[in-house]
């Protein structure tokens, strides 16, 4: 579930993604996947990275990778905390791991969440997305607006900024919204920042996940146009009914998709792949 990518060199990227163990809980373990030719996968870790927190803490249920960068300090693994609800179905909230050994493992910066729930966002926050922007730090995140019934919350994309990459001035600022009243759920947000141009994959979803897509020329006004990514469901097979969690890796005059089908990921990782030179 929710494939992220570390590029290596050389056509070769770790991918992070979450897989569950026989109580259903989420673990952090990665796949080394050699993109010159056919990508095929040369190398994965044996043992999680990264594990279910401590109990009562908020990833205590699993842990699902979300982004990863390169600090002088380490490698930062921004990731998602599962915490099972009572009046509602789960909790969910934004969490930090470093590295210092290129990450074979990692250690929480804290036990308690990055992203936690504020003024400007009562419900749940997850799914961080980091970037340098200029002089600070700036996450994309997804934010819950309701619940609409104990299993079923409502949640779109907001953005927000730091001077560290650990604490976040948060305003409720807005980057996606629903496109109509019958989403119930904008996901994973994925960007990628190309001189002025911001380029963002996310996943939203009415009866099922589809893929979605949004452009910026400043990080914070975004235009939706779904068309500029053009996965759409297969006829038959593991996103037969389902695509969501985009990640792009761009080598050699390609851009590689990595992706979750059905059932979240049930199936394991696809890979789209589109010419952009």
């Amino acid at each position: 579930m929710v494939p992220t990518p570390h590029y290596q060199g050389n056509g070769l990227v770790r991918i992070y993604y979450s897989g569950r163990d026989d109580r259903n809980r989420s673990h952090i373990g990665w796949s080394l996947v050699d993109l010159k030719g056919e990508p095929k996968e040369v190398a994965f870790s044996d043992e999680p990275v990264l594990a279910p927190g401590k109990l009562g803490c908020f990833d205590d249920n699993g842990v699902t990778p979300s982004c990863i960068i390169e600090r002088p300090d380490g490698l930062y693994l921004y990731y998602l905390g599962w915490n099972p609800g009572s009046t509602v179905r789960m909790h969910l909230f934004g969490g930090l791991a470093i590295s210092k050994d290129g990450g074979e493992t990692f250690r929480r910066w804290s036990e308690a969440p990055i992203l936690e729930r504020c003024r400007s966002d009562p419900y749940l926050n997850t799914a961080p997305w980091v970037i340098w922007d200029n002089d600070k730090w700036r996450i994309y995140y997804v934010s819950g607006t309701e619940w609409i019934n104990k299993d079923l919350p409502k949640y779109l994309i907001k953005t927000a900024v730091s001077h560290d990459g650990t604490q976040w001035d948060r305003k409720g600022d807005v980057c996606i919204d629903f496109a109509d009243k019958n989403e119930v759920a904008l996901a994973r947000p994925f960007v990628i920042k190309n001189g002025n141009l911001y380029r963002m994959w996310f996943s939203h979803k009415g009866e099922s996940y589809r893929m979605g897509y949004a452009e910026s020329t400043d990080g914070i006004n975004w235009q939706r146009d779904d068309s500029g990514c053009a996965l759409a469901t297969s006829d038959h097979g593991f996103d037969s009914d389902m695509v969501e969690y985009a990640a792009i890796v761009e080598f050699s005059g390609r851009e590689y998709m990595f992706y979750n089908g059905n059932n979240y990921g049930y199936d394991g990782i696809g890979i789209a792949v589109r010419d952009v030179a």
